[in-house]
């Protein structure tokens, strides 16, 4: 079947709730409303009872999703806007994260973060925060950057033990469609090579992949052929797909919407830097956005994040060197 990036992720908790009965959708309007994207739209109809409306309150949501999870259940949580799931962050990293080292007891909570910037939405409602939870034991972030990866990675999702941050970009929910999804869930903490080359590895995620694609069909045609690699989980990080890349080219430019202190770029260039420094025949370079709150201004937000534009000018100065 054919889909929008909203589509599968509907599409895929569509078929967890049919397939296991442990399975739940909690959040603020996804019963009657379908959430505030529509990603729930009509599960409440299908599934009576397993999608809850939940208060405006996302520490309660997650601790009540925390007990449902130690009594054996797989709730899907939906933050309304990643930057919401900050109110909860204490019961996340606190209880969620470290709940199996500390008792043994399983936490398989899927956590559906609407993330990343769009035009118009500012500093409260555009956040990429993957780096944020990357950084905390216990988590696996995800960060699905296609149709096929957000339906096959959402049913990974639900079938771990672990707790699970689901990074869903807003700006790819209208503009992606895929003509088929997979049959199955896809493997957790594999990068791919969406594009092969020679010159120059673009290490990527999430939104971002696609400004890469772009920059990678650009170089093309002036004879520099980029490698692009697609993470699609942060945490935990492929990085024996990267070093390969990296090995293959020799020159690294890694690129994310996060801001740049912490982030998962620094733990790229850190990691080929330390781990396979005989590769480079460069410095590795990393590209995010700017360290400054979202703007709404939609001229300020092109500004703000990484574009075609400043990644190709990144490229080829990397290039150069």
């Amino acid at each position: 079947m054919s889909a929008t990036y909203l589509e599968a992720i509907r599409e895929a908790q569509a078929r967890a709730l049919a397939e296991d009965p442990r399975v739940f959708i909690y959040g603020q309007d996804v019963g009657a409303f379908g959430g505030a994207f529509k990603a729930t739209k009509n599960l409440a109809k299908e599934f009576p009872g397993r999608v809850i409306d939940a208060p405006i309150s996302e520490d309660a949501i997650v601790g009540l999703a925390v007990g449902a999870a130690i009594d054996g259940l797989r709730p899907i949580v939906e933050m309304q806007f990643a930057d919401f799931s900050i109110v909860g962050f204490n019961q996340i990293v606190n209880q969620a994260a470290t709940l199996f080292w500390r008792t043994h007891v399983p936490c398989p909570i899927t956590f559906r973060l609407p993330c990343g910037g769009t035009s118009g939405s500012g500093p409260f409602h555009s956040q990429s925060l993957e780096t944020v939870y990357a950084h905390y034991p216990g988590l696996v972030v995800m960060t699905p950057a296609t149709v096929e990866d957000a339906y096959g990675m959402l049913l990974a999702a639900v079938t771990l033990e672990d707790p699970v941050i689901f990074c869903e970009h807003k700006l790819l929910y209208y503009h992606l469609k895929a003509d088929k999804l997979p049959t199955e869930a896809l493997p957790v903490g594999k990068a791919r090579i969406a594009r092969v080359g020679r010159d120059l590895t673009i290490v990527t995620y999430s939104a971002m992949l696609h400004e890469a694609l772009v920059v990678a069909e650009e170089l093309a045609g002036e004879g520099t052929e980029v490698e692009v690699v697609d993470l699609r989980t942060v945490k935990p990080l492929d990085t024996d797909t990267v070093m390969a890349s990296v090995a293959r080219t020799g020159r690294l430019l890694a690129v994310g919407e996060s801001w740049p202190w912490g982030g998962v770029t620094a733990e790229i260039v850190a990691r080929v830097t330390s781990e396979g420094f005989n590769l480079l025949d460069a410095p590795p370079q990393r590209l995010n956005a700017k360290d400054t709150p979202v703007p709404f201004h939609p001229n300020l937000w092109k500004a703000h994040r990484p574009t075609a534009g400043t990644i190709a000018a990144a490229a080829r100065n990397l290039v150069r060197m």
